[in-house]
């Protein structure tokens, strides 16, 4: 992590990717910096350029929302990046960190994963850690050395590069949701932990968290490949948990028969006896020096 405020690493990351042309600026010889000046942010957003260097220095630390709004459209954010720079402008007692005892699985919700033996189903923390699984979601991921963070299994378990065929999509979006995370709680030791471990042990992690892309679960299709049964396009649904909002039911699905219905059905059969689902606990999951 930088020594910068969270909010001053998010706006200067953002002002760096957009390009005068982008937003309708003209562009006059070489530029010195990458992307948009200060000045020129600070224009489009209508404060003054001194304004605007506070806040990426840290030193303006309670923007009015009026601000906030007209530096969002001055670069261009979309909805859930703005939502995430209204986060990081609130004052530190005002964000909530996760309560003890917050990857805690609720015995009707292990009920639940286990009702489901024909469809993978398992539940996420912040830091895309696997709190909870049923015996499909496990077969189906038998490939990993361990079934549990799905950044660590993207980034670093060799597996994760022939099980998501589009590697890069995934990476992308584990990425931005452990930064839409940080972003309710930018003082989270196993978000930190997390994003600390991997980038130390990969460059393209490193590369993609600096974007500051921010980005919740979407309904995407999954086209994922199985070291046993081979191709499977996966439709899935993320559900918050009530009675815990930080965790995040996940559920895959296959069209009626197709041949992903047949390739999990053949993961079924192939499991030589059927667990029940669980919670992880700490001993599940990768150190932060492994």
């Amino acid at each position: 992590m930088s020594d910068s405020t969270p909010l001053g690493e998010f706006l200067r990351a953002r002002r760096e990717a957009l390009k005068p042309q982008d937003v309708g600026l003209p562009e006059h010889g070489r530029r010195r910096v990458p992307g948009l000046r200060r000045e020129e942010v600070a224009m489009l957003a209508g404060v003054s350029s001194d304004y605007y260097m506070r806040l990426e220095q840290g030193r303006e630390t309670s923007p009015s929302p009026q601000v906030i709004d007209a530096v969002a459209t001055a670069l261009h954010l979309d909805e859930e990046a703005t939502d995430h720079l209204r986060r990081l402008t609130r004052a530190r007692q005002e964000r909530r960190s996760l309560p003890a005892g917050h990857d805690r699985i609720s015995p009707q919700l292990l009920q639940l994963l286990d009702s489901w033996p024909d469809t993978p189903a398992f539940v996420l923390g912040p830091a895309l850690d696997v709190l909870a699984q049923n015996a499909l979601a496990t077969a189906l991921h038998s490939g990993f050395e361990r079934f549990d963070n799905l950044a660590r299994m993207v980034f670093l378990d060799p597996a994760g590069r022939d099980f998501y065929q589009d590697w890069e999509k995934a990476a992308h979006a584990c990425v931005a949701e452990i930064r839409a995370a940080y972003g309710h709680d930018p003082d989270s030791p196993r978000i930190t932990e997390v994003v600390e471990t991997l980038s130390a042990k990969s460059a393209e992690f490193t590369e993609l968290w600096a974007r500051h892309d921010v980005r919740g679960k979407t309904r995407q299709a999954k086209n994922l490949k199985h070291p046993q049964v081979g191709d499977l396009e996966i439709q899935f649904s993320a559900f918050t948990v009530n009675e815990a909002p930080h965790q995040q039911l996940v559920v895959y699905q296959a069209a009626p028969a197709s041949t992903t219905a047949a390739a999990f059905a053949e993961l079924r059969s192939r499991a030589d006896h059927r667990e029940p689902a669980r919670p992880q606990t700490e001993a599940d999951r990768v150190p932060s020096d492994t």
